[in-house]
């Protein structure tokens, strides 16, 4: 297919089956051009890392930027799959996304914001709060991330850790769950120099991990580490809107000093009648005294279901368990494809992957 001259406008892209559609420059990634125009594409790194973008291209023709093949292999793109935040439109371009629904997102604002509080959670995680300016509230789906805007303009993306309703009570701000990463140029500051009252620069949300309200299936949550707290945002929000779902949540840790608010969730089970919680180490050591679940959190879910194919599952942590539970699940356990959900925690380091 001969790619066609933009119009000034740019390409037309079209995103089956929701009918949705928009327009892409030539200099800009379909991605970027969703996001700009308020079209809920699904996506999590922006880097070419992570896959959660990744989509059936119907028909037109892209060129792929530089992404990694983990997000998208060489057979994936000869069968047409793309990568959203790294493709360009040369043509009119047809995606198939199921991801994608009519609910309007919300506008992307950069903004100020005030260091509230920072609470040691365990050795190396801090509860990170943040002061929104006065009079400008943030609207986001529970689940969605912030990236801070660092002074040499590099960027950190982090889940926020709470609903939106939870901002009207005094004192909360924007919630954080941050894991100190060894010579990490934003967590060692944090762990470190970082004050109350300091200032610092946001810009958000971003993100498509969000609760589906409108499908009534159980739900499996999976976290790995500090990947609980987009799934702390899920269950406040579905505390507040009623949604009795029954809902299993597992949280996957090296040690138990690594499921850092382990009470908190232990005292949901009380009002929320439909959760069930697996906390699940993998590393213990005598001294822990663990007596719960070992092994792999993402192994623990397969265990316990044999058959996920009316379930949804929304997964967020690291990468390898992300990926790994994304594979079983839809391999061996049934799940649909788009009805698993992710956010997977792409470091600097990953994205510094071949």
């Amino acid at each position: 297919m001969t790619s066609a001259a933009p119009s000034e406008a740019g390409f037309h892209i079209t995103v089956e089956p929701s009918g949705r559609h928009f327009t892409a420059h030539a200099d800009e990634t379909i991605l970027a051009a969703g996001i700009r125009q308020g079209i809920g594409l699904p996506y999590g790194c922006k880097d070419g890392a992570c896959g959660s973008c990744k989509c059936k291209k119907l028909s037109g023709t892209v060129t792929l930027g530089l992404h990694q093949s983990k997000a998208l292999s060489n057979e994936e793109e000869l069968a047409g799959f793309v990568l959203t935040c790294c493709a360009r439109a040369e043509s009119d371009v047809v995606l198939e996304s199921r991801q994608v629904t009519e609910a309007g997102a919300f506008p992307i604002r950069k903004m100020p914001v005030r260091v509230l509080a920072l609470t040691r959670q365990s050795h190396d995680v801090v509860m990170l709060r943040l002061q929104l300016p006065a009079g400008e509230p943030l609207q986001f789906h529970a689940g969605q991330y912030i990236e801070f805007i660092l002074r040499d303009g590099t960027r950190r993306s982090y889940s926020m850790a709470n609903a939106p309703h939870t901002l009207l009570e005094p004192g909360t701000g924007i919630e954080l769950h941050i894991r100190h990463l060894p010579d990490g140029k934003f967590t060692d500051h944090v762990f470190g120099a970082m004050k109350e009252k300091e200032i610092l620069r946001i810009e958000g949300p971003y993100g498509s991990f969000f609760l589906r309200e409108e499908s009534d299936k159980p739900l499996v949550l999976l976290a790995s580490g500090t990947g609980f707290a987009p799934i702390k945002a899920l269950l406040e929000h579905m505390k507040l809107k009623g949604i009795e779902r029954p809902a299993t949540m597992y949280w996957g840790g090296r040690r138990p000093e690594d499921l850092y608010m382990d009470d908190w969730v232990r005292a949901q089970l009380a009002v929320m009648p439909n959760l069930r919680y697996v906390p699940v180490v993998s590393n213990a050591v005598p001294e822990d005294n663990w007596r719960g679940r070992t092994g792999f959190v993402h192994r623990a879910v397969m265990e316990d279901f044999s058959d996920l194919s009316g379930y949804q599952v929304y997964a967020c942590g690291a990468p390898i368990v992300v990926d790994s539970a994304k594979r079983d699940y839809v391999a061996e356990r049934g799940l649909p494809e788009d009805e698993f959900f992710a956010d997977a925690f792409t470091t600097e380091a990953d994205k510094a992957l071949p």
